[in-house]
């Protein structure tokens, strides 16, 4: 039973499913790690002999700590999602003695995928985390064969084996879900590009609690991130204004929203409710300070570390996705009659 129908050799994922055991568990009794109850270890070790398994080289490096280094291979690095995700994982990193290596890649050149990746392999790296916001980088890096440890960010389904997720659905969900109980009935949405994953996520967010709640819906107007884009979007909305609240991507293009509603001589929010998604730190002083969705990106690299190098206190990893909160300011309020 070594090898499956398709060749393929059995793997520490393989282990733990039919050992009914997370992989990190697997990996501490490769390594003889003292918290393994011993009728745990008996159980793994009799799934490792019916299948014939062989510890792979690299991801025992992981915990011998040869290099004491983790890889990130970035796709938007200067976005304020992904920024603040390799800035916790660095931080997180730091906590447990290791350091971080980062590659930025072009998530329109699908060169730069095995280039960056090569890049960190150089170094030695012990495990590797993907922040790689668009699909197309995610179909790329399914053709390379990894041989370390690796967690995905934001890549759900695309890799759902690897992925960590804070839930951007759930997220949409909690901010057009306080619009509408706050009486509105005509909302639009500011999407992100189209090929972020994020940005899919809750734009879907929106429309599920649109549709649960038998509200209406507008196709969602797709944007780039940007507070100009937001301002020019506002300004042609404006031209009707058939709409009492908009729920925006990102903080960002919120912003620019807000400059487009003031510039027309309206109120935010008697006249128009404006809800964002991110609460970068600038949000809160915005004017009026915006509503929006707030991740915790810290919580978020002590998981992503925790995946790869197994919590220090010897339990499993938590996988499932972060539910983000959110933050109600001045920006949203009870609907007014247009």
């Amino acid at each position: 039973m070594s090898d499956d129908a398709t060749g393929r050799r059995p793997s520490i994922r393989d282990v733990a499913r039919l050992a009914e055991v997370s992989h990190q568990t697997v990996s501490r009794v490769i390594n003889n790690h003292p918290s393994i109850r011993p009728e745990t270890r008996e159980r793994v070790l009799a799934v490792m002999a019916q299948v014939q398994y062989r510890p792979n080289r690299a991801a025992r490096a992981l915990v011998t700590s040869r290099s004491q280094t983790i890889g990130i291979l970035s796709a938007s690095s200067t976005q304020y999602g992904p920024a603040s995700s390799i800035a916790a994982i660095e931080s997180a990193a730091r906590e447990r003695g290791y350091w971080v290596s980062t590659a930025n890649i072009s998530p329109h050149d699908p060169d730069s995928i095995p280039d960056g990746i090569a890049h960190l392999m150089a170094q030695s790296v012990e495990g590797l985390v993907v922040i790689a916001p668009q699909v197309r980088v995610f179909r790329a890096l399914a053709e390379q064969q990894l041989d370390v440890p690796y967690v995905t960010l934001q890549s759900t389904e695309l890799d759902p084996q690897h992925a960590l997720s804070v839930d951007q659905i759930a997220g949409a969900r909690l901010a057009t879900r306080h619009l509408i109980q706050l009486g509105h009935r005509w909302i639009y949405h500011l999407a992100g590009p189209q090929d972020w994953i994020e940005a899919e996520a809750r734009m879907r967010g929106f429309l599920e609690e649109m549709s649960a709640n038998d509200v209406p819906t507008t196709a969602p107007i797709l944007g780039d991130w940007t507070a100009e884009f937001g301002y020019y979007a506002g300004r042609e909305l404006l031209r009707v204004r058939d709409f009492t609240a908009v729920f925006a991507s990102n903080d960002q293009m919120a912003l620019g929203l807000l400059h487009a509603i003031r510039d027309e001589g309206l109120d935010v929010p008697r006249d128009i409710s404006v809800v964002g998604f991110d609460d970068i730190p600038e949000s809160a002083h915005f004017w009026p300070p915006l509503t929006t969705v707030r991740q915790d990106f810290a919580d978020l690299g002590r998981r992503c570390v925790d995946i790869l190098l197994g919590p220090a206190d010897g339990s499993d990893a938590v996988v499932a996705p972060i539910v983000p909160e959110l933050i109600v300011r001045g920006s949203s309020g009870p609907v007014s009659p247009i």
